[in-house]
């Protein structure tokens, strides 16, 4: 096979893929919304799935400041940025292939169908009216509460977790503490059963780590009782008076012996003259 049938042929099938892709962005825009969590030519995984939550943040930031807000405002003549339109448009001008593209348009499709649910929901744990909070937090909020209340296989800590990382890419400097305090609120009344569990782990896992510390503590007591027990029975220098070189009284053995030896030989060399004189 030539190099240039090989090409031919590679064109072919990317002119066909983007047919198909084509096709399927025209039918989610007139309406039809065949949403598919398996699409398996997309990735699945966790960073697959947090990529899907912030375009489903940013899709969802457009739909509230556009269609939503004409909505609420009584400006239905207005609505013409429907949340599948904005996913089709999503799609079309962005690679997705690193994308959870079946979860992302799940958001996409329920939390707007959910919206007045959720805002009630968010409700009860603000201090202040909904329409007040900022666009960001709002949309923040809303994947937060949809993820606690139907997508039960994801663990509260990590519906707060990824929440948290929204807010670091998109939104303020201070406004996680809202949102952590809302969703942590929120995550008490609507997953009670697991809060409850995890928390009686954490007690468990604390009572350990404090009984481990305080065995810690006395084995580390023990010893130093013991190290200080071995130190008093040693025995000890001796009592001796040490002999300074000061103490002129003291007579050592040394000096007294050469002393000895020179009166002994003053004696015989005296009686030697003596001798000598009497011859």
């Amino acid at each position: 096979m030539t190099d240039q049938l090989k090409r031919a042929i590679s064109a072919a099938k990317t002119a066909q893929a983007n047919e198909a892709e084509a096709t399927r962005i025209a039918s989610s825009s007139a309406g039809d919304q065949t949403f598919d969590m398996s699409e398996s030519s997309y990735k699945t995984s966790h960073t697959a799935i947090r990529k899907a939550r912030r375009f489903a943040m940013q899709g969802l930031y457009e739909w509230l400041v556009t269609d939503r807000r004409f909505d609420v405002d009584g400006k239905l003549g207005w609505k013409d940025n429907a949340p599948h339109d904005i996913a089709a448009r999503t799609r079309a001008t962005n690679a997705m292939h690193t994308v959870h593209i079946g979860y992302y348009h799940e958001m996409m499709r329920d939390i707007p169908e959910q919206i007045e649910a959720l805002d009630a929901l968010i409700s009860q744990h603000l201090d202040r009216e909904i329409d007040k909070l900022d666009t960001v937090e709002h949309a923040i909020l809303l994947i937060g509460a949809y993820e606690l209340q139907n997508r039960m296989e994801i663990p509260y800590k990590v519906v707060l977790d990824e929440a948290m990382k929204l807010n670091n890419h998109f939104g303020a400097t201070d406004a996680h503490k809202l949102i952590n305090a809302v969703l942590d609120k929120m995550a008490v009344e609507v997953r009670a059963l697991e809060v409850q569990a995890d928390t009686k782990a954490n007690l468990r896992t604390s009572q350990k780590a404090s009984k481990q510390a305080e065995t810690v503590l006395a084995d580390d007591v023990e010893s130093a009782t013991q190290t200080t027990n071995a130190v008093d029975e040693a025995p000890t220098a001796s009592n001796k008076p040490r002999i300074s070189a000061n103490k002129a009284n003291i007579k050592r053995s040394s000096a007294s012996k050469a002393s000895a030896n020179i009166s002994e030989f003053k004696a015989n060399k005296k009686a030697t003259d003596d001798t000598k004189s009497k011859d």
